[in-house]
């Protein structure tokens, strides 16, 4: 997606209006050019339309934010891009009491290490209004970002160099102006990676993510509970004796917590979209476990009006597709199915984040390789309140029907895979949920990361995405 001045959305435009007692849209589009776009964050403005934030290699450096706000059909309006000439990446996005935009994500094109968090704050034309820095000298990364109350931001995501571990939850409370009031870590010797963070109710934070540093297994949910000054309050760990993770938490009408995430412990073991309800201390109520095919992750989830639950991410690894599909789950207020709806091609999709809409319906953001112009285009989903979209998906285009295919072995692997006859290329690892963990010769594929699902594909190819997995 070109998402500068001199940008130009290829789009196909799926459009279809249906009566459900008031009109509701139901749409499809991508978003992007023939490089690599993705979507990440988004949500329903206050005018009826979105916004969506992102990352383009269409920009000045290697990768850059990109922002772009549409109407309520979907048409662009307009589009901007942050960073510099390295890499930035954007991972969360909310409308502010000014109608502008607060982002925040990673860069490496500015600050003080290999990478900082980066906040951007804009008007309501996406024009930037200032930028800060967060982080030292080795890898920091902002995954969420929220308003509070007291005007000012709060931003989660990860250090790697201020805590007691490899990684640490990183809590970064900022004033209007982004000007940091404190920040606290929390984690303990090994990696801890957070998520999401809200403020709650009684003006505290709660935040989730994945910990390898405490816990029952390979790595588990880890929920932390603040107070206003970000001062630990609670900490909370599921999990079973393999890998699980927490994507996206929200507090829910009775003081409690809803979570999202992944786990390999308990259903299958690659991975099933796991949901957990847990009460205002974070003790567990109920959880669900909801199995596709090979592979499924939980990236985002709210309550809905009729105090269900909505969730999406992705499921996949296994036909029909041998990829990953966007997945969207309708649940009632204990967490039982009422409906699923998957949508996806040939190669490789998935739902970064999932809103209920004014009209009752869902909003969905995150990309696709099958469909559109690029290697990952941009892709906005807006259901009715059943999940449908009534549209026919198009074929994807035949250039990525006949993706070249790889084997790395071993697999599983304990240090690390090769791909024979292809050891001096390079290889690209992204972790389940879509994020690029790294890049690595064919000879030495997955060194230094944790156990746990990945996939992996040839370095500036579309080819289809292999399923590799470190035991230990």
């Amino acid at each position: 997606m070109k998402c500068t001045k001199r940008f130009g959305f290829l789009l196909f435009t799926l459009l279809v209006f249906s009566s459900t007692g008031f009109t509701q849209q139901r749409w499809m589009r991508t978003y992007g050019t023939a490089g690599r776009e993705q979507g990440y964050s988004g949500q329903q403005t206050l005018d009826g339309g979105y916004i969506v934030a992102g990352t383009t290699d269409a920009g000045a450096g290697a990768y850059d934010f990109c922002l772009f706000k549409t109407n309520a059909s979907g048409d662009t309006l307009w589009t901007r891009t942050y960073g510099g000439t390295n890499y930035d990446w954007a991972n969360s996005v909310q409308q502010t009491s000014d109608s502008g935009y607060i982002i925040t994500g990673v860069t490496q094109s500015f600050g003080a290490g290999q990478g900082d968090v980066y906040l951007v704050k804009t008007n309501a034309s996406g024009d930037t209004l200032w930028t800060r820095t967060y982080g030292g000298t080795r890898p920091d990364i902002g995954t969420s970002v929220r308003k509070t109350t007291d005007g000012g931001y709060i931003i989660t995501g990860w250090t790697a160099n201020f805590g007691a571990g490899l990684s640490d939850f990183w809590l970064i409370k900022t004033n209007a102006s982004g000007d940091t009031l404190w920040t606290r870590t929390y984690g303990g010797a090994n990696n801890d990676q957070a998520n999401t963070v809200q403020q709650t109710s009684d003006s505290g934070y709660i935040i989730v993510g994945g910990t390898t540093s405490f816990g029952a297994g390979q790595g588990d949910v880890y929920l932390v509970k603040t107070n206003a000054s970000g001062d630990t309050l609670w900490t909370r760990t599921y999990g079973g004796a393999n890998g699980d993770v927490g994507y996206s938490v929200r507090q829910t009408t009775d003081g409690g917590y809803i979570i999202s995430g992944t786990t390999c412990s308990f259903g299958d073991t690659l991975g099933d979209v796991w949901l957990i309800k847990t009460n205002a201390s974070g003790d567990t109520l109920w959880t669900r476990t909801y199995s596709g095919v090979l592979g499924d992750a939980g990236l985002s989830v709210q309550q809905t009006a009729d105090n269900g639950y909505i969730i999406a991410g992705t499921a996949g690894y296994g036909p029909p597709s041998g990829n990953r599909d966007v997945w969207l789950i309708k649940t009632n207020a204990t967490g039982d199915t009422l409906w699923t709806r998957t949508w996806g091609g040939s190669l490789d999709e998935a739902a970064r984040s999932v809103q209920q809409t004014t009209d009752g319906g869902y909003f969905i953001t995150g990309c696709t390789d099958s469909y559109g112009a690029g290697g990952y285009d941009v892709w906005l989903i807006k259901t009715g309140v059943d999940g449908n979209v009534g549209v026919e998906i198009p074929l994807p285009h035949p250039s990525r029907l006949t993706p070249r295919a790889f084997s790395p072995v071993p697999n599983p692997f304990v240090s690390s895979a090769s791909v024979p006859g292809h050891e001096r290329e390079r290889f690209v690892l992204y972790d389940i949920s879509g994020r690029k963990v790294g890049t690595y010769p064919g000879a030495r594929i997955g060194e230094g990361v944790p156990a746990g699902v990945y996939l992996l594909r040839p370095e500036g190819e579309n080819a289809k995405p292999v399923k590799i997995v470190k035991v230990r």
